[in-house]
């Protein structure tokens, strides 16, 4: 099974540039076509959240319009720089499958179990307009609730957040209300393959409570590695990148990074 992620979009209106510097719809529409080309070609596609720039209704339908362009299922879930409902809106249940219950709670929560590893998408968004992550005590019994349907299937938890700091300030000062409440339930299910994550704009592995934790790049804006903690935040335009998840026949899953650009080669090592 081929999984690619893709996180932190931040598309912008049609004529605008993301924190004007970045055109992240024609990054979006590169990593798009790579994934379209490539062989073996993904099972589907998840995005991790921050599908907008600034929460506005043209950027989903900009966002939507280009995931469409995915010859393969996608499916998205919201981070801190959007709103659950406009993003619902925008993309519908087929790509959001959310319970209306679930939806009733204000909270973008699903299960994709058509694949040999199952899927929950969990929303890690605060309400507020915070910019950090919180796994609240009902967000938390539903996780659970899920997890203990099938305790013994291989599962991927995918998220907005990461649950712990990961040496970023801009997304380490955001903090994370719950991680504790998080954790013990990841330590108690050990069918969690991986918690995949984004939000951090650069990708990253931690091993937290027996389980990893990884955040997938953004397609275009790198946040600034600072493990002083001292320097201000600021981010770099780079080349568009994204994930692929492979789930091999051994039940192993690797992670690969891919970087979206023109470069020379390949050449034969002989």
């Amino acid at each position: 099974m081929l999984i690619a992620q893709i996180s932190d979009t931040h598309i912008s209106a049609q004529g605008e540039q993301a924190y004007s510097a970045i055109s992240t719809a024609e990054h979006l529409a590169s990593c798009i076509d790579h994934l379209n080309g490539l062989t073996p070609r993904p099972d589907l596609v998840i995005i991790t959240g921050d599908i907008s720039y600034s929460d506005q209704p043209a950027e989903y339908r900009r966002a939507a319009d280009l995931f469409n362009q995915l010859d393969m299922p996608w499916f998205v879930i919201p981070g801190n720089h959007d709103s659950g409902d406009q993003l619902l809106a925008a993309v519908g249940s087929v790509h959001c499958p959310v319970a209306q219950n679930d939806l009733t709670a204000g909270f973008i929560n699903y299960v994709i179990d058509d694949y040999p590893l199952r899927l929950i998408a969990l929303d890690s968004t605060r309400a507020g307009d915070h910019p950090g992550g919180e796994v609240c005590t009902a967000r938390a019994a539903w996780l659970e609730q899920q997890l203990s349907q099938h305790p013994d299937r291989p599962t991927l938890i995918f998220t907005h957040h990461p649950p712990l700091k990961m040496g970023v300030l801009e997304t380490d000062r955001d903090g994370f209300i719950g991680a504790e409440r998080l954790g013990a339930i990841v330590q108690k299910y050990r069918c969690i393959e991986r918690l995949l994550c984004g939000h951090v704009h650069l990708p990253m592995f931690a091993g937290w409570r027996g389980a990893i934790v990884s955040t997938a790049p953004s397609i275009g804006l790198q946040l600034r590695l600072d493990l002083t903690m001292e320097l201000p935040s600021q981010f770099y335009v780079a080349d568009p990148a994204c994930q692929l998840h492979h789930w091999t026949a051994e039940h192993e899953l690797i992670t690969h990074t891919l970087e979206i650009r023109q470069r020379p080669g390949p050449y034969p090592f002989e």
